[in-house]
C-alpha cells in the first residue's frame, strides 16, 4: 500500500500538471482568437475567388491548352499534399488527417498508381518519414502564422511538378473548421482545376466582357487560385489546431481536478488508518499494563 508521502507527492505532482495544462489552454485560447480572426476575414475572398475562377474555367474551350485545366488522358502519378500541426497536446487532431491521408495513399498504390506524399507540418513528416512511400516536400512552421508567401511557395512547387508531369493529380488534406468543438479532415482536388458546372440549378447565364482578353485573364488568375486555396485551407487547419489543443487541455484540467480528488480521498483514508492504528496498539499496551 502507498504511504501518505508518496500519496501527497503524486497529488502535488497532479496540482502541477493542471497548472501546466491550464496555462496551455489560455495560451490556445488567445491565439485561436487572432487565427479565427485572420480566417474570417479571409475566407469571403477566398471564396469569391473560387467561384469566379471556376466560372471563368467553365467558358473555355478544351483546345485553349491551359495546362492547371487539363485532365491527364492517363493517370500514373498522384501527388498528396497533407496539412498538419508541427506539434502534439492536440486530441485526435493530427492523427484524424494522417489516417485519413494514409488510407488514400493505400488505396490509390493498390489501384498500380505512383503516390506522393508532401507535408506541410512537422506530425505529418514524421508520420511518413518511417512509412514506405515516397516523401515530397517537408515543410514545418506554416500553420504558426500562415502566409501569403508561404501559400505562394508551396503553391508553385504544386504547379511546376503538375506542369513538368511529375504528378498527374494533386489533392490536397486539411481540417475544416465548422465549430470549435468539431474540426473534419478534408481532401480537395487542387490539380486539375475543376470548372463549374453550368447547368441547370447554377440560376441564370451572364455573360462576362475581358479586358484583357479571357485567356490572358486566366493565364495570370489560375496560379494565383491555387496560391489563395493553400492559404485558406492553411488558416482553417491552424484554427482547427488551436480548438483542438484548447479542448485537449481543458479536459485534461478537468482530469486533473478528478484525479486531486480521488487521490485527496484515499490520503484521507490512508491518514484515519493511520491514527486508528496508532490508538489501537497505544490502547492494547494501556491494557497490558493492568
Amino acid at each position: 500500500m502507498a504511504t501518505l508521502r508518496d500519496i501527497k507527492r503524486k497529488i502535488d505532482a497532479v496540482k502541477k500538471t493542471s497548472q501546466i495544462t491550464k496555462a496551455m489552454n489560455m495560451v490556445a485560447a488567445a491565439k485561436l482568437r487572432g487565427a479565427q480572426q485572420n480566417m474570417e476575414k479571409f475566407q469571403p475572398y477566398a471564396e469569391k475567388f473560387k467561384e469566379v475562377i471556376r466560372r471563368l474555367a467553365a467558358g473555355v474551350e478544351e483546345e485553349a491548352g491551359f495546362a492547371l485545366l487539363t485532365p491527364r488522358a492517363e493517370i500514373k502519378n498522384i501527388e498528396v499534399l497533407l496539412i498538419t500541426a508541427d506539434r502534439g497536446l492536440c486530441g485526435s487532431f493530427n492523427n484524424n488527417l494522417i489516417m485519413m491521408a494514409e488510407k488514400f495513399a493505400r488505396a490509390k498504390v493498390e489501384e498500380g498508381l505512383g503516390v506522393t506524399v508532401s507535408c506541410a507540418g512537422k506530425k505529418g513528416a514524421d508520420y511518413f518519414r518511417r512509412r514506405q512511400y515516397n516523401i515530397g516536400q517537408r515543410l514545418t512552421g506554416l500553420l504558426a502564422k500562415p502566409s501569403y508567401d508561404d501559400a505562394l511557395g508551396l503553391g508553385r512547387e504544386l504547379i511546376e511538378r503538375f506542369e513538368g508531369g511529375e504528378s498527374d493529380e494533386v489533392y490536397l488534406i486539411y481540417s475544416k473548421f465548422v465549430s470549435m468543438v468539431r474540426q473534419i479532415p478534408t481532401m480537395v482536388k487542387l490539380l486539375p482545376i475543376e470548372p463549374m458546372d453550368l447547368g441547370e440549378g447554377q440560376g441564370e447565364s451572364v455573360e462576362y466582357l475581358f479586358e484583357p482578353s479571357h485567356e490572358a485573364l486566366l493565364e495570370d488568375l489560375l496560379p494565383n487560385h491555387i496560391y489563395v486555396q493553400v492559404l485558406e485551407y492553411l488558416y482553417q487547419t491552424s484554427v482547427g489546431e488551436h480548438a483542438s489543443r484548447m479542448a485537449a487541455m481543458e479536459n485534461a484540467t478537468s482530469n486533473c481536478k478528478e484525479m486531486v480528488r480521488s487521490l485527496t480521498l484515499t490520503y484521507n483514508k490512508a491518514r484515519q488508518a493511520g491514527i486508528t492504528k496508532e490508538l489501537m496498539d497505544i490502547v492494547g499496551g494501556a491494557e497490558a499494563l493492568k
